[in-house]
């Protein structure tokens, strides 16, 4: 007797069409669609208004922080930790122990002063490392590229607003700049930076600043902001040479520091 092809043919594709094309879960809240409604009366400021899904909103943060991420360009500073960081050299304990705390914990401000290669823009890069590794929304920046990021949302290749690129700097969680007063001092410059430091300083949201200038160098507006002892209990003086200028004998050069210099630092 034959067999009937036909019908296994078709018994074959029913049984294929019943296996889900993808082993992924689903969001049990919202089946995989992303928004959902809330069941309230008619005449609620959410009736028939589309909420963002928990899975929904997990996603609109990993992306958000992959901007953060592209706008902070810690791409050549991503080996800069505390780990690397030479803690022996003289004059940049005190700086080390402060900016480990912080990343411990960024409450409030940390401002750190030194000359160039003092070791400023490590221990900042050092603090975002950390905080990105504990899931932290972080923008590091060096200050005349944050304003050059702005200034480029008014080209027309530009694929992001001004207006969502400015909210993102000055709301992100924890905003670390580096060498303030190095950006160029046009009248749109400071009024922007301005801005964005005015707006963390009266929502107390977790800043680290970095300057090699001399306080009466800086806006005036600005640094009153800085010295606030509410944010910021004491500004970080780091006596430290260039580090650069340093031969790699140098660099490796076995310093005194003992248990007793480290309990010297700051609490």
């Amino acid at each position: 007797m034959l067999k009937n092809t036909s019908m296994d043919r078709t018994a074959t594709f029913s049984d294929a069409a019943a296996i889900p094309k993808t082993s992924e879960p689903v969001c049990p809240h919202c089946d995989g669609v992303g928004y959902y409604k809330e069941e309230v009366p008619f005449g609620h400021p959410n009736f028939g208004k589309l909420m963002a899904c928990i899975c929904k909103q997990q996603e609109l943060s990993r992306r958000a922080a992959e901007k953060l991420y592209e706008i902070s360009n810690l791409g050549p500073f991503n080996d800069k930790t505390f780990k690397n960081f030479n803690a022996a050299v003289p004059g940049v304990q005190g700086a080390y122990y402060a900016a480990q705390k912080y990343a411990a914990r960024p409450q409030g401000w940390m401002i750190m002063f030194g000359n160039y290669g003092a070791g400023k823009t490590h221990l900042a890069a050092a603090v975002a490392n950390e905080l990105l590794q504990n899931h932290y929304h972080v923008l590091f920046a060096v200050v005349p590229d944050l304003l050059d990021h702005l200034r480029a949302t008014f080209g027309p290749s530009s694929e992001v607003e001004y207006d969502e690129r400015f909210e993102a700097i000055r709301d992100v969680q924890v905003l670390i700049l580096d060498d303030l007063g190095t950006e160029n001092t046009t009248a749109w410059a400071r009024e922007k930076l301005f801005q964005i430091i005015n707006h963390r300083y009266n929502y107390a949201l977790s800043t680290v600043i970095t300057s090699n200038r001399k306080p009466e160098d800086i806006d005036p507006r600005i640094f009153s902001r800085m010295s606030d002892r509410a944010l910021c209990n004491q500004h970080i003086m780091i006596e430290a040479g260039d580090y650069r200028r340093l031969t790699m004998e140098q660099r490796y050069q076995r310093y005194p520091f003992t248990p007793a210099s480290r309990r010297r630092m700051p609490s």
